[in-house]
């Protein structure tokens, strides 16, 4: 191997350092979890191997396919927009790591970048007809994948367990609501559990992965769709989550055929957890059906004696007429008492936790009011439950327009109570809201204006800063909508759009346009590549076109030889051609490399299509007629 060839070899295993370099920052901040990980992480380690013992050209090549084949898995397990971003510069790199090793001795990157560029426009057409017409598959594995998410809610309920996640900054779910502005602030629930059993401490749900509701509906939706016209949409983005529920207002209809309803109001779907989802709900006027489900006797379990002073409270209420009235019972005695919100309420005992909350601490988060309350309720013969999910968002956009969406994060973790009101059903009930209102109306972050102590336990950060988060988080918005939001179903109603009658012929159409996209970019390839070995400068390919007689009577240029050198060689052999060649050559460095005039102004006259270097290679065609015999010796 020559030193051109080493010096080049150094170069490519630079750039494929960069490249794996890269993928250990993407792996660093992937899902351990995802089915994916570890087989990309052993990919990693096998190129790298590959990369050290390279010995020829072969080597460094293969381990760049190895490094694209990880640039692609990590785009199925991180789909975001920075993620993405990274990974177009990626492969990229590794791209140009192939294109130095084929270029051999380069002396400045200006080709290389160029190669790059053609060889990635030619590509261009061959992916987006992959992307829009390769038919979709479906989820590779269904098997549930347990805590697989790093961060969000979790299946149980223990006083103390949402103010400790209420401290996560990070974003939970966006949503989009269309054409339309966004819920005032006091509307802004969105479920993701029910918990409907407890044990005089914890609260939990008795299906967690949703496996009743899977066997009852047989896969099916447990709502049936409801018919007529289509009503406004939203667009939900939600986060990995160890939790298979997904985060929903509890209103309308999903539009996806993987997503159902179960019988308790919980949004559930088909992939296992762990994913960053995109969906879609159609809003309607009608009552969902979930809210007339009559409550089950798990919905009036209290374990006696486990907080006997909170029983004693809600026994005293039950003899109120109607539930509404004793939930109007319970509002009033909160309100009563100086119970305050806080984000540090302390440790609650083993033994008699809720009796120590409401008759000695008196002081807590939502999860103690929501949990605390709906326990009253059930000793007090009202089916209750406690739902988890969050409350709240920053709107991102005009306030009074639909352009922007809702900006959800994990410290709007909130916790609420449902209980059964007869004929009208489940309705939502917020203690919190009677103690701390402004928790609701304002947001949490608002709320805690007046306690610097504990608002800056939420580690907000700068505005500029939380600003830039929220644009980036629209972008990104975007992003996820048109790329992870085109799934086989969304494929297929575009073809059918598109093609109309002829979807069928879906897998002709996908040849077709790929043997198109292939021979056209090998086309423009050519095209490139001829246009680039062709001169750029106007003159000179003037100056070429005028030399074709003397090339084609064996008289050229040799390689490097200047146009003097070349002029003043040709007059030693043809000395009658000797002033038209010093003419030749005084001209066309005028022309070429002269300035306009003076300073730069006056007159250009060799802009006319007459200038004198056609003129002369003219006078110089007619001596060649003219001469009876023209020497080659």
């Amino acid at each position: 191997m020559n030193t051109a060839t080493l010096a080049l070899s150094r170069r490519a295993i630079r750039l494929q350092q960069v490249v794996l370099a890269s993928l250990v920052l993407q792996l660093a901040g992937s899902d351990l979890h995802h089915p994916l990980f570890w087989g990309v992480v052993v990919l990693v380690l096998l190129t790298a191997l590959k990369l050290w013992e390279a010995k020829k050209p072969a080597d460094l090549q293969r381990s760049a396919l190895a490094e694209l084949l990880c640039v692609g898995v990590l785009a199925v397990i991180n789909p975001g927009l920075g993620p993405s971003l990274l990974q177009v510069c990626t492969a990229l790199l590794a791209i140009a790591a192939i294109v130095a090793q084929e270029l051999g001795d380069v002396p400045a990157g200006r080709r290389l970048l160029g190669q790059m560029g053609r060889l990635v426009g030619a590509a261009i057409p061959l992916m987006l007809v992959l992307f829009l017409l390769l038919p979709r598959l479906g989820p590779l594995w269904q098997l549930p994948l347990g805590h697989s998410g790093s961060t969000g809610l979790s299946a149980d309920l223990d006083p103390g367990s949402l103010s400790s996640l209420v401290r996560d900054p990070s974003p939970a779910l966006r949503i989009s609501f269309g054409n339309r502005p966004p819920p005032p602030p006091e509307q802004r629930y969105w479920r993701v559990l029910v918990l409907e059993r407890f044990d005089g401490r914890r609260w939990w749900a008795s299906d967690p992965l949703g496996r009743r509701s899977a066997q009852t509906a047989s896969g099916q939706p447990a709502q049936a769709p409801v018919s007529g016209p289509r009503g406004p949409e939203q667009l939900w983005l939600v986060e990995p989550s160890p939790l298979p529920q997904l985060p929903w207002s509890g209103q309308g209809r999903p539009e996806e055929a993987g997503l159902r309803i179960d019988p308790q109001g919980m949004l559930m779907g088909d992939r296992p957890p762990g994913e960053r989802r995109i969906y879609t709900l159609l809003q309607t006027d009608q009552a969902p059906a979930w809210s007339l489900r009559m409550p089950s006797p798990q919905d009036l379990e209290l374990p006696a004696g486990t907080n006997p002073r909170l029983e004693a409270l809600g026994q005293s209420w039950a003899a109120l007429g109607s539930p509404l009235q004793r939930v109007e019972a319970a509002q009033s005695w909160f309100q009563q008492r100086p119970f305050r919100y806080t984000l540090q309420p302390g440790e609650l005992p083993d033994v008699a936790p809720l009796d120590t909350f409401l008759f000695g601490t008196q002081a807590g988060f939502c999860e103690h009011f929501a949990a605390s309350f709906t326990a009253l309720m059930r000793a007090a013969g009202v089916p209750a439950r406690v739902v988890v999910g969050y409350q709240g968002g920053d709107w991102t956009g005009n306030a009074v327009s639909a352009d922007g969406y809702l900006d959800v994060r994990q410290s709007d973790a909130h916790s609420w109570s449902e209980v059964w009101l007869g004929e009208s059903g489940w309705g939502r009930v917020d203690p919190t809201a009677w103690v701390d209102p402004a928790r609701i109306e304002r947001g949490l972050a608002d709320s805690l204006r007046n306690r610097p102590g504990e608002r800056a336990l939420l580690r907000l950060g700068p505005s500029w800063l939380r600003e830039l988060d929220r644009r980036w988080g629209g972008l990104d918005l975007i992003w996820t909508r048109w790329m992870l939001g085109f799934d086989g179903p969304a494929q297929q109603a575009w073809l059918g759009q598109v093609l109309g009658p002829w979807q069928a012929w879906q897998g002709v159409v996908l040849l077709a346009s790929m043997a198109v996209a292939l021979v056209g970019g090998l086309g423009v390839l050519l095209l490139l590549e001829r246009r680039r070995q062709r001169p750029t400068d106007r003159w000179r390919r003037r100056l070429d076109r005028h030399l074709q007689p003397l090339r084609r009577l064996g008289l050229e240029p040799a390689a490097g030889e200047s146009l003097g050198a070349f002029c003043g060689r040709v007059a030693l052999r043809h000395p009658e051609l000797e002033p038209g060649l010093v003419k030749l050559e005084q001209d066309y460095s005028r022309l070429r490399f002269a300035p306009a005039g003076a300073g730069g102004r006056g007159p250009r006259p060799w802009r006319s299509p007459g200038f004198a270097l056609a003129q002369l290679v003219r006078r110089l065609r007619l001596s060649w007629l003219t001469m009876h015999h023209w020497p080659h010796d």
